[in-house]
C-alpha cells in the first residue's frame, strides 16, 4: 500500500500464465479487479528460486545474507554450503509454540528471515523462509513448499533445494546431487522421529514459492 514494489516470481515453469489482481472484500472473500494472460518462457527452471520474493524477502544488506556469506566462507562446494547453513539454522532456531497457536486463527502472515534470525525462534513457515533466503543468497536454487504431512495431515512448510556435485548428510537427511532434495529444518531442529520424516512419500506438496 505504500508503493513499494513486490516480487512475484513465475515459478511454475514455461507455459501460459493467468495473472489476476484480487481485492479482499471480507475475511477470506476476494473479488477480481483485473486480469492478464501471458505466454512465458523462463530463462532457466531455477531462475525463480534464486531471487527473493514476498515470502523470503532479502537483499545484500540483510542480516541473514551476511550470516550466510559468513557461514559458507570456507565451503568447497554447494553441498558444504548447504550443510553449513542448515547446521546453523537447526542449532540456533527453536520452534515458537505460542506463535503457532496465535497464527492458527490469523490469515496473511508473511515471514521475515531477519526477524527469525534475530529472535532465534519461529514456526515452520519462518524456518522455510530463513533457509530459502540464506541458500538463495548463495546461488543455491531453493523452493519454499507448503502442504500436508501424513499421518496427521499436518499443514506444514519446508524446502526443496538443488545442488550440483557432491551429496551430503544432515541430521536425518541425505541429499542427491543434480536433483531437487527435500529439507525440513523444523523437524530436524526439534527432534522429529526419522520414521515420521520418512523418505518424503508422506509429504504432499500444495504450493511452491
Amino acid at each position: 500500500n505504500d508503493g513499494t514494489p513486490t516480487v512475484f516470481p513465475i515459478n511454475m515453469g514455461d507455459g501460459t500464465y493467468l495473472f489476476r489482481i484480487m481485492k479482499n472484500t471480507d475475511g477470506n472473500d476476494y473479488v477480481e479487479i483485473d486480469r492478464s494472460e501471458t505466454d512465458v518462457q523462463l530463462s532457466s527452471e531455477f531462475a525463480p528460486f534464486v531471487i527473493p520474493n514476498q515470502y523470503c524477502d532479502y537483499d545484500e544488506q540483510s542480516t541473514c545474507v551476511k550470516k550466510a556469506r559468513e557461514l559458507t566462507e570456507e565451503a568447497q562446494n554447494q553441498g558444504e554450503a548447504v550443510q553449513d547453513i542448515c547446521d546453523y539454522v537447526v542449532g540456533n532456531v527453536t520452534y515458537d509454540t505460542d506463535k503457532a497457536l496465535r497464527l492458527s486463527s490469523e490469515t496473511g502472515y508473511i515471514p521475515d528471515p531477519d526477524d527469525t534470525l534475530a529472535s532465534g525462534s519461529g514456526v515452520c513457515f519462518d524456518y522455510a523462509s530463513l533457509a530459502a533466503a540464506m541458500l538463495r543468497s548463495q546461488g543455491i536454487p531453493t523452493k519454499m513448499v507448503l502442504g500436508y504431512v501424513s499421518p496427521n495431515d499436518l499443514y506444514h512448510a519446508w524446502n526443496m533445494f538443488y545442488i550440483e556435485g557432491e551429496g551430503w548428510t544432515l541430521v536425518e537427511f541425505s541429499t542427491v546431487p543434480d536433483e531437487w532434495n527435500r529439507l525440513d529444518l523444523t523437524f530436524a531442529a526439534n527432534g522429529a522421529d526419522a520414521d515420521f520424516i520418512g523418505d518424503g512419500t508422506n509429504y504432499m506438496d500444495v504450493y511452491q514459492y
